[in-house]
């Protein structure tokens, strides 16, 4: 049994992954068209994403491996002959309980470290490939206009290091009117907090046009900030999220506040914090609840099985949304409380599950849907003849 749980697992991990894949290959389109990525910075990419996805996934994938797997032999009639062997329920539950718990443990780690590490260095590696961007579009003598609301003119820069001299700098992105500057010497940096690239610049001079008058400015630092998301679409490459850090740095959030930048980060970071161990508990509460969720449905085909398994799921994570908004709008109950309720009420269903199913005092579910419908379909033949 716990071998059938591993392969299912790895086959829905490898499913469930790709569909993912895909849809983000379609959301960061823009970004891989934008900074014209090779295949091997996109996979590297994607790589680092993952973490960030399987914190649901893993939950996901040992919910079907634990119900296919007893869904089969519940099918199979492996389950009656195993009753028949002097077999209980309760003496197969080894397997599920110390695979789901592996699963738990692997989910807390990535809920813990594998996010931020992968955020980490997704917003690393892009910023990289936009700081090398701005350097190459940045062609000496020549007014660069690829960067909006900037014109750029240098008379040399250097690739390696990206300095640049005889530096103009016409900015547009101010409402009041444009913004030139002029300065000897510059350079472009990347900041990795903030999610933009800084065009310092020294020793020069801001010439500011205000309806017929012009003022000029000297300075001996000035820097242009060119914030990511105008460069890079389709991604958000600001300042770092909740959902992005590590959980030592939303304990340090929680226990200091005044590091946070708004009322609504803080809750953020309140409904983030019990999210992080509520969704690696969700492995073993679920793995447990498909086992008497299985031999309900006994006699489904597998590809019905799937589904029903998925739909449950999603019953789940909609009253963990239900319970992550209301955190968030800072309404009703408290997030340390509400986001364990759908861990407890499945818990709970799992254990009156597994106790009927122990006494063969379950409902199958399967044959009542096929009466169902075998009486809705002899209802419509009958009033077809009728008529």
């Amino acid at each position: 049994m716990f071998k059938e749980h591993i392969s299912i697992f790895c086959l829905a991990m490898f499913s469930l992954v790709f569909l993912i894949v895909i849809g983000k290959v379609l959301q960061l389109r823009e970004l891989f068209l934008g900074l014209d990525v090779g295949i091997l910075e996109m996979l590297k990419l994607f790589g680092f994403l993952i973490p960030a996805v399987l914190l649901m996934i893993i939950p996901i994938a040992t919910m079907l491996s634990v119900f296919l797997t007893f869904l089969r032999m519940s099918s199979d009639r492996e389950l009656v002959a195993l009753k028949a062997s002097g077999v209980s329920l309760y003496q197969l539950l080894p397997a599920p309980v110390v695979f789901a718990s592996l699963c738990t443990l692997l989910t807390l780690w990535v809920s813990m470290f594998g996010i931020s590490w992968g955020m980490d260095n997704f917003r690393t590696s892009v910023l990289e490939l936009a700081q090398t961007r701005a350097k190459v579009v940045l062609q000496p003598g020549v007014f660069n206009k690829s960067i909006p609301n900037l014109m750029i003119y240098s008379r040399s820069s250097s690739l390696a290091t990206g300095e640049l001299e005889h530096v103009l700098v016409q900015d547009t992105s101010r409402d009041s009117g444009g913004v030139t500057i002029v300065a000897p010497t510059g350079k472009i940096i990347s900041d990795t907090k903030m999610g933009e690239i800084r065009f310092v610049l020294n020793n020069g001079k801001l010439y500011r046009q205000d309806n017929n008058e012009i003022s000029v400015l000297g300075f001996n630092r000035y820097t242009v900030r060119l914030a990511l998301s105008q460069l890079v679409k389709g991604v958000h490459l600001g300042k770092l999220r909740p959902s992005g850090m590590s959980y030592p740095q939303l304990q340090a959030i929680k226990n200091d506040p005044s590091l946070a930048e708004s009322e609504s980060f803080i809750r953020k970071t309140d409904v983030e914090i019990p999210k992080r161990w509520a969704m690696p508990f969700a492995c073993l509460v679920l793995g447990l609840f498909a086992m008497p969720l299985a031999c309900a449905f006994e006699g489904m085909r597998q590809q019905m099985g799937v589904v029903m398994a998925l739909g449950n799921f999603l019953v789940y994570y909609s009253l963990l949304s239900i319970s992550m908004k209301s955190g968030e709008g800072g309404s009703g109950i408290s997030p340390s409380i509400s986001l364990w309720i759908p861990n407890i009420l499945f818990a709970g269903l799992a254990i009156a599950g597994l106790y009927f199913t122990a006494k063969e005092r379950t409902i199958n579910l399967t044959s009542m849907i096929t009466h169902v419908m075998f009486l809705r379909r002899k209802d419509k033949g009958g009033g077809t003849c009728r008529s």
